[in-house]
């Protein structure tokens, strides 16, 4: 008796746990600008310091990625979950030991909490997703895993935010190590049935026969000499700028328009929220249409939105209505990045190549923190930022046009 599972059986027990392993690290990980006003009135460090942390955080995020995905291409994901669960709460649970030092905030939030997130994030999950599933089945796998982190977003903004008021920041942050090690059950789920390189390697021939694996070393070298493989870089570079500035210092804009922490809360829960419906929508987009025209009006979007709210006067429904326009891309660019690196190079390492752009997303945002805290320092707001973002979104716009990207083939799926 033949007793393979279903693809359908299959799909949904892997593809929610990813969701909620995505909404356990990315959900912590998007409401950490949450902390900076109450941490420096209590440590005096200063928000420069603060926001050069937060932005180290930023690329060891990224510069994990790669590293997890290619472990996790080899091993497994399960290993690599658990690990990244485990160093992520110790990071957490050492800040508020760490905090009266610029360093060893650093260390705390900038290292351990960045790289134990990060191995839990975008590359290990999707990859994993992707090695596992029909190509038919992949754009959607990935939207709602994105989902998941946008929804974790959506719940720990003002469950934070309330932990704050109600036990101040250290206490809040005690109780958001206690969270990610409750997800230790989830790692080891997904670990399920051992997949071998060997035999993921074989699902990925199978798929592409023309494709021949000689390696991640030339796989790689291959990557690398792809003009649109690059390009999908610079787009992804901007979009980490975007969403490191906002998530890092929309509670400092907010506070500069004399408006309640609730609103800035409450405007990233939205965001998340919002990005869930980006993501499922994304995900059903990159199977209809070419990912490179979702990628275009996506950052095209986000120029137009900064520009509105620019000339918009700064109420509470402003921040509210921003934050919905924001959240519809947010993450939301993903799931058609991850699909352009499939179809340019298979699946059997995108795990390692989704992760380098991951890379390259993450020293935007190394960026878009930093800068964000010298501007603030130094001008007293955010308008030079402001323009910034909008003229990288609208550049990225046009990187991905000339992408090498083939038409979406509509297949007839069996019933």
């Amino acid at each position: 008796m033949n007793s393979t599972p279903s693809p359908a059986t299959r799909f949904w027990p892997l593809v929610l746990l990813a969701a909620v392993m995505m909404m356990v690290t990315m959900g912590g990980r998007q409401s950490l600008g949450l902390f900076v006003s109450p941490m420096n009135t209590d440590t005096g460090l200063g928000i420069a310091t603060i926001s050069f942390a937060l932005a180290v955080a930023q690329f060891v995020w990224g510069a994990i990625q790669p590293i997890a995905g290619a472990v996790a291409d080899r091993y497994g994901p399960g290993r690599v979950l658990a690990a990244g669960l485990i160093v992520m709460a110790a990071g957490i649970a050492l800040t508020p030991l760490m905090a009266g030092s610029g360093l060893g905030l650093t260390f705390a939030l900038g290292l351990l909490f960045a790289a134990g997130s990060g191995a839990g994030s975008f590359s290990v999950l999707i990859g994993a997703a992707a090695q596992r599933l029909p190509a038919s089945r992949r754009g959607f796998a990935s939207g709602v895993i994105n989902a998941g982190g946008s929804f974790g977003q959506f719940v720990f903004a003002p469950l934070l935010q309330r932990l704050i008021g109600g036990f101040g920041w250290i206490g809040a942050m005690y109780s958001l190590a206690l969270i990610t090690l409750a997800a230790l059950p989830v790692a080891a789920a997904l670990r399920g049935r051992r997949e071998h390189a060997d035999q993921v390697a074989a699902h990925a021939a199978a798929e592409h026969p023309g494709r021949i694996d000689r390696g991640l070393r030339h796989a790689l070298s291959e990557a690398m000499r792809d003009r649109s493989y690059l390009l999908l870089h610079a787009g992804f570079f901007t979009c980490g700028f975007h969403i490191a500035f906002l998530v890092t210092h929309l509670p400092g804009e907010v506070g500069l328009c004399g408006l309640s922490a609730s609103v800035a809360s409450w405007s990233l829960a939205i965001i998340g929220l919002a990005n869930i419906v980006g993501s499922l929508a994304a995900g059903w987009a990159v199977q209809n249409y070419r990912s490179k025209y979702v990628l275009f009006w996506m950052y095209g979007s986000r120029a137009l939105l900064v520009a509105i709210y620019l000339a918009a006067p700064k109420t509470e429904l402003t921040f509210y209505l921003f934050a919905i326009g924001l959240g519809l891309t947010w993450l939301a660019t993903v799931p058609p990045t991850a699909g352009v690196i499939g179809k340019l190079f298979g699946t059997r390492y995108l795990g390692t190549l989704f992760g380098l752009t991951l890379l390259s997303h993450q020293i935007g945002g190394f960026l878009g923190a930093w800068l964000g805290g010298l501007a603030i320092v130094a001008s007293g707001d955010y308008t030079w930022m402001w323009y910034a973002d909008m003229a990288l979104s609208a550049a990225a716009a046009v990187c991905n046009l000339p992408i090498r990207e083939a038409p979406v083939r509509h297949v007839a799926l069996a019933a």
